[in-house]
């Protein structure tokens, strides 16, 4: 579990999170007031040089018992096939002349864009098939190697090349019975015709890449209509298109700022769609891993903009029951709002609670994890306005029968910069949590449990023995009212009994109550009650904390979330998904001027 303080935590995110600092984020935030923030952000400048979000997973999927299939789902998407595909392989780019090699360049894209049938009939067409691919081929080393190709006259080639065999209609996301695919169980529908796509994808991020690349030009192509439709693309089952998709967004993001402001309201209207209408698209890791980069280049302050983003369209992803599937990039955005904003932390916390899921445990922890993210980036005074509702969530998850809910809570107090902020406001923190904790100690099922609540209580008496004196008392107290009320309550029930036996027809309806199989006689409602609170002792919560350390040990590297099932699963398709190379490992920022 993460324990450094909150200055050391920040420089360390490269391991922590997945998220290192950067120096362009120190200098935009030269005229903050807030000490510890420029500290902060000064320590992440000299030891990071650069920032991303998390990486989306290619898969989710484990090797298991090999699957038999009857039907093998690799159709994906319906392609407007070529009526002539006879292809004549044209000679080399390296072996024609100059003034030849750009005319024979544009005559090598227009043939790509003949498409073939790799679902009806896999095996027609090979060897035309085989003279695109070694084109395609050519054509990313042509454009990798080379200076001063791509000419005027490519840009509306190149790019009609791409949108020929990419804007296509997508299938329904099914499986082979036509039960609902499942993100987090179900493996992906793999492109048929990846072969060539592969190529045009590489082929196009290349074109992008190319020193020789000018926006002004491309801009006549690379249009709205144009982003519109490769955005659609985003709900593809193929991960391995998603990710190229992502790298060209987001290259085409940095290059033409005029489409910028556009393209997020577009991804906006995906997830408006995502959230309130349909709850499914496959691309939503992606486009968050996206926007992971662009948040970490707004310039300060922040517009009204991208925080009513924040408020309307990131904190109501998390309501979305297929969050764990797109819960890490989500997570990174709203912890960068909130680096470059401390004011925003209250109104995210507040809608965090807001959106806490009440009978789905893998959920609570996933909202626990980004919750301590956000602890250790929250300003003191912020920490202030939302502790008490914070606080009377956390006392709920401590008391969880869950065990995993309230192993992930009770791991805040392993947190030291997290238990400065609870030391600095102990008279308001241990009120509340006190009773969920010294409850939960004696009558939690789980023996891990009762070690990580004495740990956490022998770090409360030892931050202030007086303030948890009072507790105890004050606990001792409130249980002697309970008990008295339940008491009354007791005595009430008694005297109306007795006055019943006193009625001369107590015998008559007695006899025909038990008769009917109804119980008589009357039993107190305080037999569930707990036993009366013992004195506690710094010895004795060492004892019982120093117990659990062994088995803490074992499960240090433990997931606290799990696959639902693991089912069998095609090997073929973990396979594909493994050899897949990543166009860019890391998203990088895009400043915003």
């Amino acid at each position: 579990m993460p324990n450094k303080p909150k200055k050391e935590k920040t420089t360390t995110k490269a391991t922590t999170n997945s998220k290192p600092a950067t120096g362009k984020e120190a200098n935009e935030n030269k005229e903050s007031t807030e000490p510890t923030v420029t500290k902060r952000k000064q320590a992440a400048a000299v030891n990071n040089t650069d920032i991303h979000p998390p990486t989306t997973q290619l898969t989710k999927l484990h090797p298991g018992p090999p699957l038999i299939k009857s039907i093998k789902r690799q159709s994906s998407s319906r392609f407007n096939i070529s009526k002539n595909r006879e292809l004549q392989k044209l000679p080399p780019l390296k072996d024609a002349t100059p003034a030849e090699r750009e005319e024979l360049f544009a005559q090598k894209i227009r043939q790509c864009c003949v498409l073939f049938d790799f679902v009806q009939d896999p095996l027609s067409d090979l060897k035309w098939k085989e003279v695109k691919r070694a084109a395609l081929n050519e054509m990313v080393e042509y454009v990798t190697q080379n200076r001063g190709v791509i000419t005027d006259t490519i840009y509306p080639e190149a790019i009609h090349m791409f949108c020929c065999n990419l804007f296509r209609t997508l299938p329904p996301s099914s499986n082979p019975s036509g039960a609902e695919f499942d993100p987090e169980e179900d493996e992906p529908n793999l492109e048929a015709a990846w072969p060539h796509l592969q190529l045009v994808y590489e082929y196009f991020l290349r074109f992008l890449e190319s020193p020789d690349f000018q926006p002004n030009t491309a801009k006549r192509y690379i249009d709205q209509k144009f982003i519109l439709q490769l955005l659609e693309l985003f709900d593809s089952e193929d991960p391995r298109e998603r990710d190229f998709l992502k790298t060209i967004l987001h290259r085409i993001y940095g290059k033409f700022l005029g489409l910028r402001a556009y393209i997020r309201k577009q991804i906006n209207n995906i997830f408006y769609s995502f959230i309130y209408e349909t709850e499914k698209h496959n691309g939503v890791a992606e486009l968050l891993e996206i926007l992971g980069s662009i948040i970490n280049g707004f310039a300060l302050p922040l517009k009204e903009e991208h925080k009513a983003f924040l408020l309307k369209v990131l904190l109501p992803l998390h309501k979305v029951k297929s969050l764990s599937v797109y819960h890490p990039q989500l997570a990174y955005c709203v912890v960068q709002f909130l680096e470059k904003d401390p004011s925003l932390t209250e109104p995210v916390i507040i809608g965090l609670l807001k959106y806490w899921p009440k009978v789905h445990s893998p959920k609570e922890v996933m909202f626990l994890n980004e919750l301590e993210e956000i602890l250790d980036v929250i300003e003191p005074a912020e920490f202030t306005k939302v502790m008490v509702p914070l606080f009377r969530q956390l006392a709920k998850c401590v008391s969880s029968p869950h065990f995993q809910v309230a192993e992930r809570a009770l791991y805040y107090w392993n947190n030291e910069y997290i238990m400065s902020l609870i030391s600095d406001n102990a008279s308001t923190i241990l009120p509340i949590m006190f009773p969920a904790l010294y409850k939960n100690s004696k009558s939690h099922w789980n023996k891990t449990i009762h070690g990580l609540i004495y740990n956490a209580l022998k770090l409360f008496m030892e931050m202030n023995q007086k303030l948890f004196d009072d507790c105890t008392q004050l606990y001792k107290v409130e249980r002697q009212k309970e008990k008295d009320v339940l008491k009354g309550r007791d005595d009430a029930w008694k005297k109306i009994h007795n006055l019943a036996i006193g009625n001369p027809q107590y015998k008559e309806m007695s006899t025909l109550i038990n008769t009917n199989g109804v119980a008589g006689g009357f039993t107190s409602g305080n037999d569930d009650f707990d036993p009366d609170p013992e004195d506690l002792t710094a010895e004795k919560m060492a004892k019982e904390a120093d117990q659990v350390k062994k088995v803490q040990g074992k499960n240090k590297d433990k997931p606290l979330i799990r696959r639902k099932s693991e089912l069998p699963h095609d090997n073929y398709t973990i396979k594909t998904l493994e050899q897949h190379k990543r166009p860019d490992d890391y998203l990088k920022s895009n400043m915003e001027s």
